[in-house]
């Protein structure tokens, strides 16, 4: 999994100045780096960051949330070709990757005259909205998919359960007799021998010779057997006395007809709904994953103001460090930016709380410089 960090740090002379002294830093391949540009917000007042500070925080785990979701449910929609989920999750037009690192804000989208609230309540309402939906269409799709699931297990599996519609054929029933009806019994494969010699004496008025095997599987087989109506109650219990189970079932053409036509139905609807569905979670993914960088994007803004004061004056960066290298491109970053911030000179190496700096509003790690560690990874490893 490729780590990929967002920070800032104050502008100095320029913020050209501060992205060089920044690559001069890591230039010995500790990481690739690229400028993520933010445009010039709405600062507003302090206490306004303050506070939206605290709720872009949870904006993120909210926005991050749907996004996964929609990847989740993208991958189990795919089905077979899960394999191809990596090539369908795209962020306008672009690999993950590319737009995080290439990130250009959406000013049709997010209107920069907006307040900074304002923004952050544009991708609320834009995400809640797919979240909502997302629900509405999974659930009509699961319970299809679920339908036609259960009408196929009932095609396959053990005799005892398992639809018979296939397995039988009109000339295996007496049909339209005033007196006489077929029955269908699962004996036990152990049992064949019992069966054949022994069903004509479970009760009286069962016809000689009326039995056939029809089906059998690993377990059990499938008979017919032809017996007076009168005694079918009689049947059935002292066949299930001898485990033998009579199965309900009474040969219906227009019935079996219709059964192979619900399926057919529920196969043509499922693959009528698989292509504009996945059409639309491949949408909403980039619209909630290019929402999510945007609420990052707010974050560093308003993480920098509230550290490094006003004007607004910093560089925003997207770091990818080398898998080797993590350890210590973290410690050039320290050394790096340790004047920005005295108690994180004083107690570098340790995960200080937040608050105790007065800044970073309850994020578990804390540096003098704004960090946000940001996980693209949408693929789950588990099938």
């Amino acid at each position: 999994m490729t780590e990929y960090w967002l920070i800032s740090a104050p502008g100095e002379k320029t913020c050209q100045q501060t992205w060089d002294t920044l690559n001069n830093a890591t230039k010995n391949g500790l990481s690739a780096n690229y400028k993520f540009p933010i445009p010039d917000l709405k600062v507003g007042t302090l206490d306004q960051l303050v506070g939206l500070s605290d709720d872009l925080g949870k904006l993120d785990t909210f926005v991050e949330g749907v996004t996964r979701k929609v990847a989740q449910y993208l991958g189990e929609v795919l089905e077979d070709q899960r394999d191809k989920l990596h090539e369908n999750l795209m962020a306008n037009n672009s690999d993950l990757p590319t737009y995080l690192t290439r990130f250009q804000w959406d000013m049709a989208k997010y209107p920069i005259k907006q307040s900074l609230r304002n923004i952050a309540d544009i991708i609320s309402k834009q995400c809640g909205q797919i979240d909502a939906d997302l629900k509405t269409k999974s659930q009509a799709y699961n319970a299809l998919k679920g339908n036609l699931q259960n009408l196929e297990k009932k095609q396959t599996g053990s005799l005892l359960t398992r639809n018979l519609a296939d397995l039988v054929k009109k000339e295996h029933f007496i049909l339209d007799s005033e007196y006489l009806t077929t029955l269908l019994v699962i004996v036990p494969k152990s049992m064949f021998n019992d069966w054949n010699a022994n069903y004509e004496k479970i009760t009286d008025m069962i016809v000689p010779r009326s039995t056939q095997l029809l089906y059998q599987d690993n377990d059990y087989g499938l008979f017919s057997v032809t017996l007076f109506k009168k005694v079918v109650e009689e049947f059935k219990l002292h066949a299930r006395e001898r485990k033998f189970v009579v199965r309900e079932f009474s040969y219906n053409e227009a019935d079996l007809a219709a059964g192979k036509n619900e399926i057919t139905k529920l196969v043509t609807d499922k693959k009528k709904q698989f292509g504009p569905l996945v059409r639309w979670l491949k949408v909403n993914f980039s619209e909630c994953f290019c929402a999510w960088i945007h609420v990052k994007a707010l974050r560093v803004f308003v993480e920098s103001v509230l550290r490094y004061g006003l004007p607004v004056n910093f560089q925003a960066a997207v770091l990818v460090p080398s898998r080797k290298s993590v350890k210590k491109l973290r410690d050039v970053l320290q050394q790096l930016y340790a004047h920005l911030d005295h108690s994180a000179q004083q107690s570098h190496g340790q995960q200080e709380s937040a608050e105790l700096a007065g800044l970073g509003f309850g994020q578990s790690e804390y540096y003098p410089y704004v960090f946000y560690k940001i996980n693209i990874d949408m693929v789950d490893s588990k099938p």
